[in-house]
This record gives structure tokens, C-alpha cells and sequence, in this order.
């Protein structure tokens, strides 16, 4: 398998450190708010990727943190009056009754920063004995000029960085680039003890400390989403490297946004649709698919319009599954010759080494969805030219349903079942149905008054060809029956 190595920015050859086993952290949430579509990119896209990795027999141990204590939050429980714990835990709570939709793997760890303020303290503790981090007043920062390799990961430049800093600018630092690893309490926020006094961890020491606690000091894969590159990353690789000397991640993956109108969607810009408020329109499995039917580096353009087309698209997997799965059901008890080795049988083997090549080369999850629906439009044709002789195909149906349903629900996390937009369709279309039968039925009325009896006729009885039974009643009325 290969995978786009932002660090080296350039696709490799992945290799695990431990064979058959992948240990794999990626950047959680910050729970000061529901979570938005954009949020729910790489939880889907890491989740994605996880289960390709079991689907290919490797273990996998994924780590996926959750900041509880943070100035959104601090301000989030100032203006509801609360305490920033309250806070956390109830969009913790939101978290996971929204990922619960989106048929989320649950053999993830998800330490909160609060859990692990110990290992957040020794590792601060371990960067000042090692030199690369100082103490001010209850502050520690780290002093970015003393890490060489500060900017590999984001390619920026210390010298560049002062020069138009965007960072904080305080007396107290000796270089404006330096970061907080611990902030010194202020009135009215959350604190914990440590030997630099009251206070409570920066954001970026959090994830060092539970990576490290969770998986080691070097592990095989960072996750996250483009926007936490820098500074969040770059810091992470700092702290970590200058703490315990490991290489902290092997490998660094990145999914870029999703867009409204070429804008990454925010909460910061405002222009963002809650996870929650998409979930009332569409099913997480419509969800699911439309962001893997981009590539996880690329952008995604959202809108409604788009959703849709996604939401037909699932649709017709899912009536094809079903129907697949209603000629293995009823066959399945017959005594059949097995082919193992005919023609369909072989095209399914090269479907799923399709579908492979596709996800072996850096996760490409669009290209490994059209060999899905390649293998569910030649099934399609299979049973379309023998559908008086099912029985003689049952196994190559079986064999490409069996194949089909581990590769999309095992690995692209797609439930298999009828969505509410299929029965929809299908209340819609029985009702259109109804109408035109009534319609029918209405004109061999006519036809009759005016002793037109070989239309009315004709009528009759390509009702029923059709499976509609017709009976006329003596006070001039028609009812109907579907046979």
C-alpha cells in the first residue's frame, strides 16, 4: 500500500513498524459545539481508512482524542453560565449520538485531555530538563529556535515566521514563535497543579501526551485534517521529538475540506451546516458516501443539489443489493452445481483486485467506488440474460453479493438496507402506479358509454397482462385487484 506522506510530500510505500499491526492517532474534536459536515470529514475518512486496514487482515489500534479543556470552551461556558466540564460533556455527548449515524468503528480509544493531565505535566517537565523549553511567571513555552528541523512538516520558515508573525506577540516570550505547552490560571477558569503552579496545558502539548501515553514514541500514522498542519502538527512533532528522541509519526495523512462556494467550511466563517442538521435530510450512509467519492486529499463542494445526486446514487446500490440478495436467499437451499471458475466468476477476482490497486494507491476511494458499481452493473447484466434459469447462476450472484458487501459495508462503512429514500421512492411509485391504473380504468369507462367494446376490451386485458384484474360492478362501477 501506498500513502501521501505530507512530510515528505510525496506518495510512499507504507510500511508498519510492527508487522501486521498499524498504530494510528488522529486530531479529535474540540467540544465547545455540535460538530459540522467538515468536522465529520476525517472521522469518516480515518475511520475509512482503518477498515481497509482490518479488511487486509492488519490489527489496528486507533487512537482519536477529545479536548475538553480549551478557550472555546472556557468561553462557551462563560456565556451559558456553566462550567467548562458541563460544557465539554455535553457536546461529547452530541459527538458521539452524531457519529452513531455514521456507523463509526468502536474499537477506538478516545482519552480526553483532562483524563491525562499527569502525562501532560511529565512531558512539559521532560522538555525543560532536555532544554527546549523555559518558565515565566506560571507560563512554560517552547523555544522554537532550538528544535533545527521546526517548519519540515508545513515547509515554513522560523526566520519568515517572525518576521509577519500571526502568533501571539508577548513580552514574557523570548521569541514570538515560541508556544504555550502550560498557561498560568487566570479568574473563573478550570486549573490543575503543577510545578509551575496553578494553571492548565496549551493546546498543542495535548495530543503529544496522549499519542506518547496511547502508542508509543513513534508510531505508524498522524491524521487530520489539512487545517491542523500548522501550527497544531508542526508543534506536536517539536514537543515530541525534543521530549522522548522517537521519530513521533512515521507517516503524517491529511484530508482536505469540504467547501461552500470555495470556502472551507468553518465555524469561524460561518459558513458551515451542522453533521446534525444534514442527518435530518439524508442518512449517514448517504453522508458517507458523498465524502468518499471525493478523494480524502482533495477538496469537497457542498450542496444540497450535490447530496441528492448522492442520495440517488446510493439508492441504486442498495436495490441492487437487495435484489442480488433475494436470488441467493431463494436458491440457497438448492442442490447446484458449483462453477468456481467460470467467466463471471473470474470477472468478480478482477473487480476485487480493482478495487485493491484503488485503495493501495493513497486510499483512492473514488476510483475504488467505480469498480463497485462497475461489478453491481455486470451482475445486473448476468441476471438480466438469464432470468428464466436463476438458479444456474447462483453462485456467481452469491460470489459478487458476498464480494459487494464486504467491500461496501466492511470497508466503506455503508449499511446495506432499505433507506427511507427507497421506500420513499418506492410509496411514490406505487402511487403513481395506482393513478395510472385508475386513468386506465377511467377511459374503458369511456370506451364502454360510447360501445367501443374491442377498446374496452383491449384495455381489460392489458390490465391484467400487466397484473391487473379487473371487475365491473352492476351500478356501472370498476374495481381492481393486483394478482
Amino acid at each position: 500500500m501506498k500513502l501521501y506522506n505530507t512530510m515528505t510530500n510525496k506518495i510512499e510505500e507504507f510500511k508498519t513498524i510492527e508487522e501486521n499491526k498499524v498504530k494510528m492517532y488522529v486530531c479529535g474534536p474540540t467540544v465547545y459545539n455540535y460538530i459540522h459536515l467538515g468536522n465529520a470529514r476525517p472521522i469518516v475518512v480515518f475511520d475509512t481508512l482503518a477498515r481497509y486496514f482490518e479488511h487486509k487482515g492488519m490489527e489496528v489500534e486507533f487512537v482519536q482524542n477529545f479536548t475538553d479543556v480549551d478557550d472555546k470552551i472556557i468561553n462557551k461556558s462563560m456565556e451559558e453560565g456553566t462550567s467548562a466540564s458541563e460544557v465539554s460533556e455535553k457536546y461529547i455527548k452530541y459527538f458521539f449520538e452524531d457519529i452513531s449515524k455514521l456507523n463509526i468503528l468502536e474499537n477506538v480509544k478516545r482519552p480526553k485531555v483532562t483524563e491525562n493531565m499527569s502525562e501532560v505535566i511529565e512531558i512539559i517537565q521532560k522538555l525543560i530538563d532536555n532544554g527546549f523549553a523555559y518558565e515565566k511567571d506560571g507560563d512554560v513555552y517552547f523555544e522554537v529556535k532550538k528544535y533545527k528541523d521546526y517548519g519540515k512538516l508545513s515547509n515554513q520558515k522560523i526566520e519568515e515566521l517572525e518576521l509577519g508573525a500571526r502568533i501571539d506577540v508577548s513580552e514574557i516570550k523570548k521569541n514570538p514563535v515560541d508556544f504555550a505547552l502550560w498557561k498560568k490560571k487566570k479568574d473563573g477558569e478550570p486549573f490543575w497543579e503543577s510545578p509551575w503552579g496553578q494553571g492548565r496545558p496549551g493546546w498543542h502539548i495535548e495530543c503529544s501526551a496522549m499519542a506518547k501515553k496511547y502508542l508509543g514514541d513513534t508510531f505508524d500514522i498522524h491524521g487530520g485534517g489539512q487545517d491542523l498542519v500548522f501550527p497544531h502538527h508542526e508543534n506536536e512533532i517539536a514537543q515530541s521529538k525534543c521530549a522522548y528522541r522517537g521519530n513521533f509519526a512515521n507517516y503524517w495523512l491529511h484530508n482536505g475540506f469540504i467547501q461552500i462556494n470555495g470556502d472551507k467550511m468553518s465555524k469561524s466563517l460561518g459558513n458551515f451546516f451542522l453533521l446534525r442538521e444534514i442527518l435530518e435530510k439524508f442518512s449517514g450512509n448517504v453522508v458517507r458516501l458523498f465524502i468518499l467519492s471525493t478523494h480524502y486529499r482533495k477538496p469537497i463542494n457542498f450542496s444540497f443539489e450535490n447530496m441528492e445526486d448522492t442520495k440517488k446514487a446510493l439508492q441504486n446500490i442498495i436495490k441492487s443489493m437487495n435484489k442480488f440478495e433475494n436470488i441467493v436467499e431463494k436458491y440457497k437451499n438448492e442442490k447446484i452445481e458449483n462453477v468456481k471458475n467460470s467467466e463471471f466468476s473470474q470477472k468478480i477476482d478482477e473487480f476485487d483486485k480493482k478495487f485493491e490497486e484503488a485503495m493501495d494507491e493513497d486510499m483512492n476511494t473514488p476510483q475504488a467506488l467505480a469498480t463497485i458499481f462497475d461489478q453491481i452493473r455486470e451482475t445486473n447484466k448476468l441476471i438480466s440474460t438469464n432470468e428464466s434459469e436463476f438458479s444456474t447462476i447462483y453462485y456467481e450472484i452469491k460470489k459478487s453479493y458476498d464480494s459487494l458487501k464486504a467491500k461496501i459495508e466492511n470497508v466503506f462503512g455503508i449499511a446495506i438496507e432499505v433507506e427511507n429514500a427507497v421506500k420513499e421512492e418506492d410509496g411514490e411509485n406505487m402511487e403513481l402506479t395506482k393513478k395510472l391504473i385508475e386513468l386506465l380504468i377511467k377511459l374503458r369507462s369511456e370506451a364502454r358509454s360510447e360501445k367501443n367494446f374491442k377498446l374496452s376490451d383491449e384495455i381489460r386485458d392489458e390490465l391484467k397482462a400487466l397484473g391487473v384484474e379487473i371487475k365491473d360492478n352492476k351500478d356501472g362501477s370498476t374495481d381492481y385487484n393486483l394478482l
